[in-house]
């Protein structure tokens, strides 16, 4: 694994490469990795970076140590936030967690330990989210008189379905990872030191596909998560058109007939 080279430096996030693989880790294990300015204002520059980075196949978001992914926000930040900078702070919120749902690499999210709050819904906005058997998920804000506001009142509800997500975000009551497996929280639940490993091996799976077969099918999810079933097929219509026009196309079809594992481009 090397370190990947942003050109700047990073106080709060580690980001290195492997085999296409860009690893960032959440780098405040003494403060469980919580969530501050300076962590958002990285994390966008980071993930940025990735999307455009030709050298960047997927993502793998994870948190330093043992005992946290992102243990939610700073509390602190609170105290002397208003309506006006608070509702800045949930555009900013929102701006990272679409940049994640909309990257059209692949994005997971290997959760150790707690992941609450705003890291719960950075985990919803990854395409799948591996955790290891001590993860801990919630949305404890209403406990402090706040919400979630990061589309965490939107997404939890499309994952694990409206009655649960009212549950889990009114009662603040955390999920541990056997149960976030069993209502669909999480992909799969792995021993700690698997973690990695095991986030490595399922980014792996997608990356023998073809990234624009894989990007496309990506997008079209997202868009398609609420629409209807006409708007939903002209969604798949109008990308899949696409992608029969392209070479990747031409050489998945080609390996099936030869019996060979096929070499994907990207075009």
């Amino acid at each position: 694994m090397e370190k990947a080279n942003l050109g700047r430096e990073l106080n709060t996030l580690l980001v290195n490469l492997e085999n296409g693989v860009a690893v960032i880790t959440f780098n405040r294990p003494k403060q469980l990795n919580a969530m501050n300015i300076e962590v958002m204002a990285e994390l966008e520059t980071t993930l940025t970076w990735a999307a455009n980075e030709p050298d960047v196949k997927g993502v793998i978001l994870t948190g330093a140590g043992e005992k946290a992914f992102i243990a939610g926000a700073d509390i602190v930040m609170f105290r002397d936030m208003d309506a006006v900078s608070g509702r800045e702070f949930a555009i900013r919120g929102e701006r990272l967690s679409r940049l994640i749902e909309d990257m059209p690499k692949p994005v997971i999210a290997a959760v150790n330990g707690y992941c609450l709050g705003g890291g719960s819904e950075v985990a919803l906005a990854c395409d799948m989210r591996l955790a290891s058997a001590n993860a801990v998920f919630g949305q404890p804000e209403a406990k402090y008189g706040i919400m979630p506001i990061w589309y965490g009142t939107k997404r939890l509800p499309q994952i694990v379905g409206m009655g649960r997500a009212r549950e889990i975000i009114m009662t603040c009551r955390m999920v541990k990872a056997d149960e976030a497996e069993r209502i669909g929280l999480v992909n799969k639940v792995v021993p700690l030191e698997n973690l990695m490993d095991g986030a490595m091996a399922m980014m792996n799976a997608v990356l023998a596909n073809s990234p624009l077969g894989v990007a496309y099918a990506k997008r079209a999810m997202t868009l398609n998560w609420d629409l209807d079933m006409e708007h939903a097929g002209e969604v798949e219509r109008d990308l899949g058109a696409v992608l029969y026009a392209t070479a990747d196309k031409n050489e998945g079809v080609a390996a099936f007939v030869e019996k060979r594992k096929p070499r994907f481009q990207g075009r």
